[in-house]
């Protein structure tokens, strides 16, 4: 049996672990029990797979994401470590073929999700096999005070029934001290070795900064940083206004978001790799698999949803070890919106129940009936049919899927779209003729460039707010425009699919998960209030709060982020001359400035920049304009 490091050379090519890599591997290889807290890029996945590779049997691992899990096969495929990932893709007869190449095939991994694993037919499946080890990856999720709490999770205890003799690790990038004691609880784990990795990084400054000018203060850290970056925002739609608005301002940008086309997030990310674009403006989506040793840069445009996701965002900076920053910037209004998109999202029992019974009606269901049709569903048309708001009907969807009530898949497919066939002249007269398609016509004008020469992708949902009236009546226009051969339309095929996994029992289904949701939202509510209080508090050093959050007690303050950076300043004498100069030198010719352009512009505190305009302004040097700002007075 080949040794762990001989293994990590051949075929990680690495020279040596990391702490606490090693310990972790030997105490697997001694059939203990092993709970890992290790931050993002610290190696997690080498802490089994290694193990797994020097025992004979299979390694099963849960995890919550089927992209993950396709993340890590495809990784250890290329490494010619046989390995398979069991996603709903597959129906029964794949999967009885993959079980028999997991029996005799020398595969080593199977991966599937604690959904998944509800299955008597996959525990019968799995008890045939000779399994080793398992691996709980995303751990947190068994806890309702974790920051993504899966019920499936609380389930996962069946393997140890149907393999008492394998061991476990369970594996998390982020956990306070109540997640790991529900960690330990739900797990049943004895014989105990826990391994934390301190999250304090020594090398990454964190700065809060409050500014009202969000965009110009993002051009300004930008503009000091010429290698790779990663700009968070919240929105798919923020993601590629940022990167637009960057790369109009000669910064070279791309955006990433869970709505792009795989070939669009492969370029998107290999522009960004290989430094052609060294900016990647993301919302959340972006960070799985994400192991660029040299970014130097993270700026977060709108709050995070919680402490834990905030960290594993980070993260991805200064992973070699150099001096990096993280950055989030922020004032009133995006806490008042972060809190408002919170609340808007929240789905409580009532609604939940309501969207339940509205779901079944939708497909004429009745109550104690159990279907076993796979239909299509549109969750746009769903909200539209029932009066019901978008993003709370998709947070209680995400509930009964969580809860295992129904099963949804997407797939990814194309935009709709369109090209006009005729001349312009012929439009007009054709919009004189069809009066009542004139205003749909305008729209597609003018908000898609290009769709006389080339196939424009369109959003019906868009266009129909545009001239309100309803989805369905803008695509039942383009399709008249179809066959009288204005345009062509391409319609985007619906190709989600949604199966029921138990009877309709509407009361009793509720009572069943309304706890699981109440604890949830109130979960929800906590972590956003962490944020904030993160955020609001400059007098206690960045490091020692975020810590603290961890179950870490640290007193020593890192002396690198904006709150120590400011007691440092305040310990000083301002030479006040210098700032006014500093002031005067960012104004050219007839130029003038907003208190807040000199704030973005310059790395002072804002009350020594307010006192210094006003000394200025006393000895007439600059003054102000009728719209406020300010200018040089000529001598």
């Amino acid at each position: 049996m080949n040794s762990a490091l001989q293994i990590l050379q051949t075929y990680w090519n690495h020279s040596g672990f990391r702490p606490p890599q090693k310990e972790i591997i030997e105490a697997l290889i001694e059939k203990k029990n092993v709970l890992t807290l290790l931050p993002t890029g610290a190696g997690k996945s080498i802490c089994f797979q290694i193990p797994a590779l020097m025992q004979d049997g299979v390694c099963i691992v849960i995890s919550p994401l089927i992209a993950l899990m396709e993340d890590q096969v495809a990784g250890l495929k290329n490494k010619g470590i046989k390995a398979f990932a069991l996603t709903s893709k597959y129906n029964e007869d794949e999967t009885i073929k993959a079980f028999d190449n997991l029996l005799f095939g020398g595969y080593k991994f199977l991966y599937l999700s604690p959904e998944k694993l509800q299955s008597e037919f996959i525990q019968e499946k799995i008890s045939q096999l000779n399994v080793s080890l398992i691996a709980i990856d995303e751990v947190h999720c068994i806890s309702q005070w974790g920051h993504d709490f899966r019920p499936a999770y609380l389930k996962i205890p069946i393997l140890k029934e149907i393999h008492p003799q394998a061991n476990i690790i369970a594996l998390t990038a982020s956990a306070t001290p109540i997640v790991l004691e529900d960690i330990i609880t739900n797990l049943q784990l004895k014989d105990l070795q826990v391994f934390k990795k301190s999250f304090y990084r020594n090398n990454l400054a964190f700065h809060i900064l409050k500014t009202e000018s969000i965009f110009e203060k993002l051009k300004q850290i930008l503009s000091k940083v010429n290698e790779p970056v990663i700009v968070y925002t919240n929105t798919r739609k923020s993601s590629i206004q940022i990167s637009n608005y960057l790369n109009s301002n000669n910064y070279k940008s791309n955006f990433y978001h869970g709505g792009l086309a795989n070939d669009d997030k492969l370029k998107a990310l290999q522009n960004w790799t290989n430094e052609k674009h060294p900016i990647m403006v993301a919302t959340n989506a972006f960070g799985m698999g994400i192991d660029k040793s040299n970014v130097r840069l993270v700026i977060h445009m709108n709050l995070p949803n919680s402490i834990e996701n905030y960290m594993q965002e980070v993260g991805r900076a200064g992973r070699d070890g150099v001096d990096s920053f993280a950055f989030l910037l922020y004032n009133d209004h995006t806490i008042f919106e972060s809190e408002n998109f919170l609340h808007k999202g929240i789905a409580d029992v009532q609604f939940c129940t309501e969207v339940y019974i509205k779901l079944h009606q939708n497909y004429t269901i009745s109550p104690g009936e159990f279907s076993e049709i796979t239909y299509m569903f549109d969750l746009y048309d769903f909200c539209s049919k029932y009066n019901l708001p978008i993003l709370k009907t998709y947070t209680a969807l995400n509930t009964f899927e969580n809860e295992n009530i129904i099963e949804i898949q997407q797939f990814a497919n194309k935009k709709s779209s369109l090209t006009i066939i005729v001349s312009n002249t012929y439009l007009l007269d054709y919009e004189q003729s069809n009066p009542k398609l004139e205003a749909l016509i305008k729209v597609i004008l003018r908000n898609y460039g290009g769709t006389f020469e080339q196939f424009i992708s369109i959003s019906e949902a868009f266009i129909a707010k545009k001239i309100n009236i309803s989805k369905n009546q803008v695509i039942k226009w383009l399709h008249q425009l179809h066959s009288e051969k204005i345009i062509i339309y391409n319609k985007a095929s619906n190709n989600t699919q949604l199966k029921f996994l138990v009877p309709r029992e509407d009361k009793f289904a509720m009572h069943q998960i309304s706890k699981n949701i109440t604890t949830k939202n109130a979960s929800k509510i906590a972590k956003l209030g962490a944020v904030v209080q993160y955020i609001v508090n400059d007098q206690i050093c960045r490091n020692i709060q975020l810590l603290d959050y961890f179950g870490e007690k640290n007193t020593k303050a890192c002396e690198r982020c904006d709150v120590c950076t400011k007691k440092v300043k305040r310990s000083k004498n301002i030479d006040f001359k210098k700032l006014a100069k500093c002031i005067l030198d960012l104004f050219q010719d007839d130029s003038t400035m907003s208190s807040a352009d000199i704030f973005c512009k310059l790395e002072y505190d804002q009350k020594e920049i307010i006192k210094t305009l006003e000394l200025l302004v006393e000895k007439n040097t600059l003054r102000l304009t009728s719209q406020n700002k300010f200018i040089k007075v000529k001598s």
